[in-house]
């Protein structure tokens, strides 16, 4: 397993874990002016690092105004939809926190199912002023399935093997709505990469990942340049052979 692991007693700490070192990774750069460009994962994990991110002990720490919000992946919900990853962020961070409304860049998701990704590729490379080339985003979350997918790149898809594209739309048979994902040529150009795990149901794919053979969708996520964190909790640990895990 390439990067770093660190195993927090539960999902409480994992989350201040995170919080931490997203402050750390805003505030100790060498351009602090700069943007500073972020994808947010969806999911249950990440609610809680986004609340205490939100809560007055961060919020104060963190220059909003130089962060710009992308998504890694998001379903094509409406923005209102219980189910929207958009949704999710604004409610527990983005709302409570001095962001410009400018910096926020929501995938597109009323479109057709590729012209949603090919939409959102547009934004990405216009706000990075890239049109060739893979843009390098500052940090991207990350969470796992409970089979191994990551953002919403499932396995067997045919969107594992996308070399070109930054983004595209998948439309598992497994889930009951379709998505628009990052691809791992852009995963992969990341500055940092923080996967949040918690639970147990993920342990098995978390062992899988960390140390077994299988070729599981977030064993391809390794950017070559940039830093990779895995932040798991106990229950999450709990199958991994190589790493003590305290009761």
């Amino acid at each position: 397993m390439r990067g770093t692991l660190v195993v927090c007693p539960d999902l409480e700490s994992l989350s201040r874990e995170a919080a931490n070192r997203f402050a750390a990774a805003v505030t100790n750069r060498s351009h602090p002016q700069a943007p500073f460009r972020v994808a947010l994962a969806g999911g249950s994990t990440p609610r809680q690092l986004y609340a205490l991110l939100a809560s007055e002990e961060f919020r104060n720490r963190i220059p909003w105004r130089q962060l710009h919000f992308f998504w890694g992946d998001e379903r094509l919900v409406p923005k209102d939809h219980p189910q929207s990853n958009y949704r999710m962020a604004v409610e527990t961070l983005l709302k409570h926190v001095p962001v410009p409304g400018e910096n926020i860049h929501p995938a597109p998701t009323q479109a057709s199912l590729d012209g949603s990704a090919l939409a959102y590729e547009q934004t990405i490379r216009a706000h990075f002023n890239q049109r060739r080339g893979v843009p390098s985003f500052d940090l991207i979350l990350l969470g796992l399935g409970a089979d191994g997918h990551t953002a919403s790149l499932f396995p067997f898809a045919p969107a594992l093997e996308e070399k070109q594209r930054l983004v595209v739309t998948h439309n598992p048979p497994t889930v009951p709505l379709a998505r628009v994902t990052f691809t791992f040529p852009l995963l992969n150009k990341a500055q940092r990469v923080f996967f949040l795990v918690a639970g147990e149901e993920k342990a098995a794919a978390l062992h899988q990942v960390v140390e077994g053979g299988e070729r599981l969708p977030a064993q391809r996520v390794a950017p070559r340049k940039g830093e990779l964190v895995w932040l798991v909790d106990r229950a999450a640990a709990s199958q991994l052979q190589q790493v003590r895990v305290e009761p």
